[in-house]
């Protein structure tokens, strides 16, 4: 019975280090992505999960390695048709406009625009409604000259990603969807594997320090070795019938159209690309844009309709009439735009594109879609992996064998 209890107990090292290699593991693709938030007393109380804490960084290398080698924004400009845009917004355009006239003229010229019958004023509206396509076919061609001035894909990336932090979660998420449940599954094994060697070596020397330095090494191993097989080696090797690449190259095809649906659902969707326009580094540039276009048109519909126009009002109206059109027109752009978002998402196609170049990509570069997950912070799940592992490895001494 004595024996039967003393072998039990050194089989149970193994089976123990696979347990701990599994929780370990475990633990480690946990603390990559949580808790979404910091959970503890900052700065060093505490976790927050390895992405979400360094999302910015994570999405400035996702952009330098891939989005922003693959998506050129003056490629996706190009695939506006200004008619087919105007055609998508034009109703709620028109409305916004003639909302937009009845403001500026209550505003600068008031007696004017109140002594106007309604038959007048329907002939201002008509006018420049008619007037519309032309003014929005030559903005948009000049929004597609000056694009990478007015829209910059880096800074659409990063302001919804460090917004979203659950967003930068699903993308490596979605990308690792075989590889991170591989590494927990072969925490389990390779434990198994390297408790072995404990288990000979404490059958033969039962120095106290034995399980502890097992459970260390098993720790570490098992999430160093994981995350090897998933990247390494980067081209095919081939060893007679068989192909050895690492898991995550092994499958660029799949993950690039995975990846891809889920940039153009959730990323770099019509409805970012208008909020980083309308709001971010480039709006000064987009609101010059529109302030060239309806002055010039304000001037158009002044000189047909009445060339001393802008004498009745005073010049001081004239001026201050143009710049808050210019302002409303920029003001309300969300409330007409967001009728070409059905448009936009099949002109721009940038699933389909970023799928194929993706696809098209060297194993080395496509890497990069999600080798930054690890590579940053790598180092500290395996440590925390270690320290786990020796902790583990204490505890067996002190329950089994004490």
């Amino acid at each position: 019975m004595d024996w039967n209890v003393e072998t039990l107990s050194l089989l149970s090292i193994p089976l123990i280090s696979a347990i701990v290699g599994w929780g370990t593991n475990y633990l480690a693709v946990k603390m990559m992505f949580y808790p979404i938030e910091f959970v503890g007393i900052k700065p060093v109380f505490g976790w927050q999960g390895l992405i979400p804490a360094k999302r910015r960084q994570m999405a400035e290398i996702e952009v330098e390695l891939v989005l922003g080698k693959l998506l050129s924004v003056e490629e996706l400009a190009e695939r506006i048709e200004p008619a087919a845009l105007t055609q998508a917004i034009e109703r709620r355009l028109h409305q916004v406009v003639r909302r937009v006239i009845n403001d500026v003229m209550q505003e600068s010229a008031p007696q004017l625009w109140a002594s106007l019958p309604v038959q007048g004023k329907n002939l201002v509206y008509k006018r420049i409604e008619n007037d519309l396509p032309h003014v929005v076919r030559k903005m948009v061609e000049d929004f597609q000259h000056n694009v990478s001035e007015i829209l910059d894909i880096k800074e659409l990336v990063v302001e919804q990603l460090v917004n979203n932090p659950e967003l930068i979660n699903e993308i490596f998420l979605t990308a690792g969807a075989r590889e991170f449940p591989f590494i927990i599954k072969s925490g389990f094994y390779f434990g198994f594997l390297f408790g072995l060697p404990t288990m000979f070596l404490w059958h033969f020397y039962q120095a106290w320090w034995i399980l502890p330095l097992g459970g260390l090494l098993v720790g570490y191993l098992t999430n160093w070795i994981a995350i090897k097989i998933i990247f390494e080696p980067k081209n095919p090797i081939k060893l007679g019938p068989f192909t050895i690449q690492g898991m995550f190259l092994k499958r660029q095809r799949e993950v690039s159209i995975v990846y891809s649906d889920i940039i153009e659902r959730k990323l770099i969707t019509p409805q970012n690309i208008t909020h980083v326009i309308l709001h971010g580094s480039g709006s000064a540039q987009l609101l010059e844009l529109i302030e060239l276009h309806v002055n010039d048109a304000i001037e158009r519909y002044v000189a047909v309709a009445q060339p001393y126009f802008a004498l009745g009002v005073g010049s001081d109206n004239f001026y201050k009439m143009k710049a808050l059109a210019v302002r409303l027109i920029f003001d309300n752009s969300e409330k007409y735009l967001h009728y070409a978002f059905d448009y936009a998402n099949g002109a721009l196609r940038v699933g389909d594109d970023l799928c194929q170049r993706m696809q098209a990509l060297s194993s080395s570069e496509f890497e990069g879609v999600l080798r930054p997950a690890y590579q940053q912070d790598e180092w500290k799940l395996i440590v925390v992996g270690a320290i786990l592992g020796m902790m583990a490895g204490f505890a067996q001494l002190y329950l089994v064998f004490m």
